[in-house]
């Protein structure tokens, strides 16, 4: 009998961390090796990356990323981000912290919050209201910002970039990436339970050692250890 109640015994919710910041500041590479230190844990864990992390919302991140969407607004560039992130959330993130595992995601919410929201000058109603109907209780555990000025960001962006054409954000002044900053640093400020702020200036082993401690502090003492 016992045996039997175990069996229909849900899995527990894996866990959902985000990472955040400005371009260039190191989200990708932090990504992969929080990924790997939590599987070499034995923790099943996922990446992914918004836009994008599903089939269709790949679709749309290359309509996304090209400009195309951008001369409709900020409010409509903030829809077509957040139908995306509703594919990706049905198809990826939710069945996966269904089962247990992590997912630790390369951008999320709060980018459309600081791209859209504060610089598009887009109001906090509207993006609680979309916010609510896209995400609802699919929230993350912890968000990593990644702190870095605008200057060096855009410089380290360009050299991975390399020949590449430069996509719709990047290609911004330098104004929108020091406000874009200012306003990662805002939703840090206002979120401390759920945000560490980490100064990205400092070596890629350095930024990992305080990321993974974060990530036992928060989550795993009292998860898995």
């Amino acid at each position: 009998m016992n045996s039997e109640k175990a069996a229909h015994t849900p899995a527990p919710r894996g866990r959902f961390i985000t990472f955040e910041g400005g371009e260039g500041a190191g989200k990708s590479t932090q990504v992969q090796r929080l990924v790997a230190a939590l599987q070499a844990r034995g923790i099943e864990t996922v990446a992914t990356r918004e836009p994008g992390g599903s089939p269709n919302a790949e679709a749309l991140r290359k309509v996304l990323l090209s400009g195309l969407v951008a001369p409709l607004g900020p409010a409509a560039e903030a829809m077509i981000f957040c139908a995306a992130r509703i594919d990706h959330i049905d198809n990826l993130i939710a069945p996966a912290l269904a089962r247990g595992a992590f997912v630790v995601c390369d951008r999320f919410a709060d980018s459309t919050r600081a791209y859209q929201g504060a610089l598009g000058k887009l109001s906090d109603q509207f993006i609680d209201g979309l916010e609510r109907v896209t995400i609802g209780d699919t929230k993350p555990d912890l968000t990593f910002m990644l702190d870095l000025p605008a200057e060096e960001g855009l410089a380290r962006a360009g050299k991975r970039r390399g020949a590449e054409a430069v996509d719709r954000f990047e290609a911004e002044n330098i104004d929108f990436h020091r406000a874009l900053r200012t306003s990662f640093r805002a939703i840090a400020e206002k979120n401390p339970q759920r945000c560490v702020l980490i100064d990205a200036t400092r070596t890629m082993d350095e930024i990992a050692a305080d990321i993974w401690h974060a990530t036992e502090q928060r989550l795993l003492l009292d998860v898995r250890a």
